[in-house]
């Protein structure tokens, strides 16, 4: 599906998923617990009470040079990957996932999208629907 098709099928307000990689570490490397990741997960949590977004935890991104890590996703839309958060980075999340939600071409939308959603941009993944083959 391409993003004329997701705009025809009126594909918005779909639930996002923020997924915050656990394991990370504070810019100390600190092995101590709860780790960064886990406070930046629980803060997600609190902000998101009460709004159509999901958050869950996974033991690893793969991204540790870039420190405390998270994805946005949303079915049959891009994912995005996001480094160089900080514990405090819960209400960023929360505002880039209320943006995913609202989207009508599957994309995480520039403007609006807080700073270190601008900054800590890792990658940004295609649904499989949206991939072409090569000839």
């Amino acid at each position: 599906m391409d993003a004329e098709e997701f705009r025809a099928e009126g594909q918005t307000s779909a639930e996002v998923t923020i997924v915050v990689c656990a394991s990370c570490r504070d810019e100390s490397g600190s092995d101590a617990h709860p780790r960064a990741g886990e406070r930046l997960a629980q803060a997600t949590r609190e902000v998101s009470r009460g709004k159509p977004v999901r958050v869950q935890q996974v033991e690893c991104l793969g991204n540790c040079k870039r420190r405390l890590s998270a994805a946005l996703l949303r079915d049959g839309c891009w994912s995005y990957v996001f480094g160089d958060l900080t514990e405090h980075s819960g209400a960023d999340l929360l505002t880039g996932a209320e943006l995913f939600t609202q989207t009508v071409d599957g994309t995480l939308p520039w403007r609006g999208r807080p700073d270190s959603l601008k900054r800590g941009l890792i990658a940004r993944i295609p649904p499989s629907d949206f991939l072409k083959d090569i000839i």
